[in-house]
This record gives C-alpha cells, structure tokens and sequence, in this order.
C-alpha cells in the first residue's frame, strides 16, 4: 500500500497542532512544531480564512495523518461506521482505535503509530497467543495482545514502555508491564478518546 514518506514534522505544521507523529522527538525542543508553528511552505506564515468546507476538510486530514491512513482505507472506515448503529462519528474513533497497529502505540510498545505498524508487520506481536502481522486487524474486548518471546529484548520496545507514563493508558486498556502484556477490556466511549478532533466535520464532509 502507498504511504506518505515526506517530512512528519509538516503534516503537523499543516494542521496547526501536534500529532505527535515522531514519538519522543514532540516532546522535546527539537520538536519542529514548538520552533515553527505556522503552516509549511513561502506563504506559511499568512493568515488564510478557512471556508465551511475548509475546515471539514482540514479535520478530515488531521485525523487521516493521526493515524497514518490513506485516503481509500480512512473512506472504507467511515462507510462502515455509517452502517453501524449509533453515532457515526464515534463509531468511525472507536473502528480506529481498535486497530492492532493502534492499540500497539496505546499500550507503550511502541513510540508511535508508525513505529507500531513497522513492529506489527515484522511479526512482534500476538493476539490471543497466535501470531498478527496485519497493523489494521480489528481488536474485540476480551483480545490480549503480547510481545513475541524473543521479542521482549528489543530496546526499541523497552524504551517505549518506559516513555509510556509520559502519555498515559486509556481506560480500555490494561497492561501488565512485566509479562508484556496487554488486553483491550471493552469498546471507549467518546469521552474517554482523548482525541482533540471534530469528528462531526468529517461525517459533514461525508455527507456532501
């Protein structure tokens, strides 16, 4: 599949906030959001009023670039939150949520989605104690997801866990930090995303 292989440091500059796409790098001073928080580009720094649509669909980006999605994948996610029942735009946050390479980043083995998708698809990782090495497999609560055996050495993971504090566990998950282990207890509700998005504006641009 296509992937955006440009600057990361850009994409948040587009959207105007940190998406915390580099891992630890955002929290440091070498972050290029802190030093340089205007658009990207000659005309960057220029103060553009957005139209209705505009905004739709700068959110739209922002949450397509949170998780590292192309356009065609984050389109199949929301048609299927539409057929669901309930509200769309939350059923759209909780089917990408519940993704492998997500939950990977969420419960610490990994700096970032990124770095979680590239662990997932090098075969790290087990869901209910057989190998998943697809980053878009959707978890159901009860799965417990653990680093492979000969895994549990590798400094990239470790270093990860012991940045974790640093963001925070989600309510949904529980982790068992010394058997590296973690289990995706129940769906999240809304309030308990903590996603500073508008997912209304991309069910309005949907809706068009």
């Amino acid at each position: 599949m296509a992937r955006y292989t440009g600057p990361q440091c850009r994409l948040c500059r587009r959207e105007s906030m940190k998406l915390y796409l580099k891992g630890d790098r955002c929290y440091s001073d070498k972050c290029a959001f802190e030093r340089r928080n205007y658009a990207p580009g000659q005309h960057g720094q220029r103060r553009a009023k957005l139209s209705d649509y505009g905004v739709q669909l700068r959110e739209k980006q922002k949450i397509k670039r949170m998780y590292g999605l192309q356009e065609k994948q984050f389109k199949a996610y929301f048609k299927e939150a539409d057929r669901q029942k309930g509200v769309t735009g939350t059923n759209f946050l909780i089917l990408l949520e519940r993704r492998l390479d997500n939950t990977v980043f969420r419960l610490g083995f990994a700096n970032s989605r990124s770095q979680a998708r590239q662990l997932v698809r090098h075969n790290h990782f087990l869901v209910n104690g057989r190998k998943v090495n697809i980053p878009s497999y959707l978890l159901r609560p009860g799965d417990v997801i653990s680093v492979r055996e000969k895994s549990r050495q590798l400094e990239v993971i470790n270093e990860a866990l012991d940045a974790l504090p640093r963001r925070g566990l989600v309510p949904w998950l529980e982790l068992e930090k010394q058997a590296y282990r973690g289990t995706f207890r129940s769906l999240p509700a809304r309030e308990e995303m903590p996603l500073p998005v508008q997912e209304h504006l991309v069910v309005e641009f949907y809706s068009k």
